[in-house]
């Protein structure tokens, strides 16, 4: 697989629409654990990385330099604590796309690999308790590995999207340890974390793009 600077401006495009799509959604599901905003914060995030994408990076064909953008733009339209974990992800993943032009299989494993990582080592959480962590952590494990069995990105890719499904899935069983829904104890059980399932919408968007443009190209 190859990507461009055009194609991961493209998907960053997809992002903001399917943020629109899964505001309410997003806020639904954090009304039940949160402060109801979850989707809002994450479009007004989203809609000022569109701004950027439609105005100082419409020419920029540097990879890196458009996810970190898309970072540093994000950190400063959302204040609350999703703000700096989202920012950490994609400013982690440019630092692996420097001085490349097009993006080749090895390339894109490495820069979700540092998304995911970079937002644990920032938000500090484990697997079980509640948050972005439970999606990502299982994404990155299996990427990694089955990359490495297979040298295939989009196989390895669907596969890592999958597990990564179980993972915001299995939020559902668990108490919350982080952030203000932790205050809600056993209450919080039977309701899916919404940074777990935002997350999982911004992976699985990647997935849809890259499967789309495979079956374009073959």
């Amino acid at each position: 697989m190859e990507l461009t600077s055009r194609d991961l401006k493209d998907y960053f495009h997809l992002i903001v629409n399917m943020v629109e799509e899964e505001k309410d959604y997003l806020c639904e599901l954090d009304r039940k654990i949160g402060d109801g905003d979850h989707g809002v914060t994450m479009s007004i995030g989203w809609q000022a990385v569109n701004e950027k994408l439609v105005n100082e990076l419409v020419d920029e064909e540097d990879p890196a330099k458009i996810s970190l953008v898309v970072g540093k733009t994000f950190l400063s339209a959302v204040g609350s604590s999703v703000g700096p974990l989202y920012a950490t992800g994609f400013m982690r993943g440019a630092k692996t796309l420097k001085n490349k032009n097009t993006l080749h299989d090895n390339d894109l494993t490495a820069y979700w690999v540092a998304f995911a990582n970079g937002i644990k080592e920032r938000g500090q959480a484990e697997v079980g308790d509640k948050t972005m962590v439970d999606t990502l952590e299982p994404f990155a494990e299996s990427l990694t590995s089955q990359f490495a069995d297979t040298q295939d990105f989009l196989t390895a890719f669907q596969i890592a999207v999958n597990d990564a499904k179980k993972g915001m899935e299995s939020t559902k069983k668990l108490i919350s340890k982080k952030g203000r829904s932790s205050r809600l104890g056993e209450r919080s059980v039977g309701a899916q974390d919404p940074g777990a399932t935002s997350v999982y919408f911004i992976l699985a968007t990647f997935l849809s793009f890259i499967e789309e443009r495979k079956a374009k190209v073959s």
